[in-house]
């Protein structure tokens, strides 16, 4: 049974890998993107474990000064009793100023533990934020190659003639083809109509010339 199901895991993970390969074969930025939208969802995630580390840390300073500040208090306390005669007032002073001191020095070893964990995080969370970096660079340059290779693409598709097998020329030399026989027909019409006008006018001349001499 275990055998079958190792079998089952291993198959489909198989399958799942091939899917992967075939995506990012397929569409590399997009796989680049789901990658990114991840790492930028699990940097957030460890910002946040950053933060809180450092109000955790906040909380142990807070409680040190406090049992500290306790410490000294009972301590000087302790002296003035003991100096008064108050004997039960001195032990009690004192049993306070142990037990505050005691506090004081434990939480000083947490808050020393405190600041390597904080130091680590957050150089942890630094190189998440130039890995995430990289990679949105990384999609900016893979994003640069498809355009051009994509315009590349177009433009051969457009000026390379053997794509167009039927015809003998790209499409590039059929518009210019095109343009220099409507020049062409443009000039002709031209001529033609002004030497239709120019020989009206002569014809006109010389009516006019024939109708002095017969005056």
């Amino acid at each position: 049974m275990t055998n079958l199901l190792t079998k089952i895991k291993n198959t489909i993970k198989a399958d799942l890998n091939e899917a992967l390969e075939r995506k990012e074969n397929q569409n590399p930025i997009a796989l680049l993107n789901q990658y990114l939208q991840e790492c930028e969802q699990e940097t957030e995630k460890v910002k946040k474990l950053v933060d809180r580390h450092s109000q955790l840390k906040d909380e142990f300073e807070r409680e040190l000064a406090e049992a500290a500040e306790l410490a000294e208090k009972r301590k000087y306390q302790a002296g003035i009793a003991s100096k008064a005669g108050e004997t039960e007032l001195y032990q009690f002073a004192s049993a306070e100023q142990q037990h505050y001191s005691e506090r004081a020095e434990r939480l000083r070893v947490s808050l020393k533990h405190i600041y390597g964990q904080l130091e680590e995080l957050e150089q942890k969370y630094e190189e998440m934020k130039h890995k995430l970096k990289d990679m949105h660079i990384r999609r900016m340059e893979l994003m640069g190659r498809e355009n051009v290779t994509r315009a590349n693409q177009q433009i051969n598709k457009v000026l390379d003639s053997t794509s167009y097998s039927e015809k003998p020329y790209s499409r590039f030399q059929e518009i210019e083809g095109y343009l220099s026989r409507l020049e062409n027909q443009v000039n002709k019409d031209f001529h033609s109509s002004s030497i239709d006008a120019r020989v009206a006018q002569l014809e006109n001349e010389m009516k006019m010339s024939e109708d002095k001499i017969s005056l």
